[in-house]
């Protein structure tokens, strides 16, 4: 039984409640198979060597190097411009990007493959989707716990700012967060749950399932934040090589006087002697802290700054593979939920005839997904993104939360 039939049977008047679970299933799936194909494209391109976006593109005439690229970062100007080829903005939509509907095609393959016989081949499937990520994060944790700056960036991590936790907006994203790893208020949930024993100890499974989500995500963010931190420091040590050139080079000093190891009392004697001499100069403001807070979130943090912390790491192309698969592993699960809470209640309120076979079911809603979602292969596909995840995958699921949560306190009663 699917999220509609459970709250009709708690009351006919709660069907809507399963109704926009399914609605907000659907919409969130379109843009996250998206992704998934953004992984995919990712992944194709992670087996060549140098990675393609370790270092910019010839220009033209093949005499220099691409001067949009040069203004940039090579990591920027192969999401911006080869992945997405995006536009200025919104209102200019594009053309549409055919590597992209390859990739995104793809994706969608995959995961009707993964549904052809419903809960019986996704639940196989979810044995590799679901464990695979934790052997990539145990092996990138060893991994990154070894690099200079990882301790930098686990600081960061657990020290508490108190200016951003003030901000409305940080636990809203907390909580959307939460949803989505618990896939609460989406309905694929209820979906799965119903192919239980009738003796089955929810209670139990629902405190594992919170505590394990919980664990799993400190476990994610000390590895990510090693690597972060490991970035961070690379940037700051490159940021004070530029400054050391420009002091060595204007007050003539022979090399290897100052360096990394000394630069701070160098730098301080050289300012307190010759401040107006160094004002001068168009030295950079080296601040590790600041390195660290342009980490980003999201999208950039995996196509951004992780692929640009993995080109620093010796065997690039091995950790960037890993790195994607593992995405795609943890973005299949994800799907597989989604679809579920979009599936089910539609067999529940029989749009399709009953003759019609599973797989054909499962093809036909994979389809219309494609087809719909073909708008985020546009230029302005990214933005598409942004405004479906900000607007369909946060406030609609609390709201869905908050009217079952009441529906079973009040309506069925708490101690049914």
């Amino acid at each position: 039984m699917s999220s509609i039939g459970v709250w009709n049977s708690i009351s006919p008047l709660l069907g809507g409640v399963g109704i926009a679970s399914m609605v907000v299933s659907f919409l969130v799936s379109i843009f996250y198979n998206t992704i998934l194909s953004w992984v995919l494209w990712y992944f194709f391109h992670s087996f060549q060597e140098p990675l393609p976006w370790s270092q910019c593109p010839l220009n033209a005439n093949r005499t220099g190097y691409d001067l949009e690229c040069e203004k940039s970062t090579p990591v920027n100007y192969f999401w911006y411009r080869e992945t997405l080829n995006i536009t200025p903005d919104i209102n200019i939509s594009g053309s549409v990007q055919w590597w992209l509907v390859i990739c995104l095609a793809s994706a969608w393959l995959v995961v009707y493959i993964c549904f052809i016989k419903g809960i019986e081949s996704m639940g196989k499937a979810v044995y590799v989707t679901a464990t695979f990520p934790y052997l990539v994060l145990t092996i990138f944790l060893i991994r990154a716990l070894t690099l200079p700056g990882a301790t930098d960036g686990l600081v960061y991590l657990f020290t508490p700012d108190w200016n951003i936790l003030k901000n409305p907006q940080v636990w809203l994203d907390a909580a959307t967060q939460i949803f989505f790893s618990l896939s609460v208020a989406f309905g694929g949930l209820i979906a799965f749950s119903s192919y239980n024993p009738e003796k089955n100890n929810c209670e139990r499974d629902a405190v594992i399932v919170g505590v394990i989500n919980s664990a799993t995500s400190l476990y994610a963010s000390i590895s990510i934040f090693s690597i972060l931190g490991f970035k961070a420091t690379n940037v700051f040590n490159s940021c004070r090589e530029e400054n050391i050139l420009e002091l060595t080079n204007h007050f003539e000093m022979p090399d290897q006087n100052m360096t990394l190891e000394n630069y701070d009392d160098r730098f301080d004697y050289l300012n307190a002697t010759f401040p107006e001499r160094v004002a001068s100069l168009s030295l950079r403001d080296c601040d590790l802290q600041t390195f660290l807070d342009q980490s980003a979130s999201g999208t950039g943090l995996a196509f951004i700054v992780f692929t640009e912390a993995v080109i620093e790491m010796p065997g690039s192309q091995v950790w960037a593979i890993l790195f994607f698969v593992m995405l795609f592993s943890l973005g299949l699960s994800s799907m597989f939920g989604n679809i579920e809470g979009v599936l089910t209640p539609i067999k529940d309120l029989k749009l399709l005839p009953k003759w019609m076979p599973h797989e054909v079911a499962t093809a036909i809603i994979c389809l219309i997904s494609f087809l719909t979602a073909l708008i985020f292969t546009l230029g302005s596909g990214n933005y598409w993104v942004e405004v479906f995840n900000g607007y369909v995958g946060s406030v609609p699921l609390l709201i869905i939360a908050f009217f079952e949560i009441t529906a079973v306190i009040y309506i069925h009663g708490m101690k049914k």
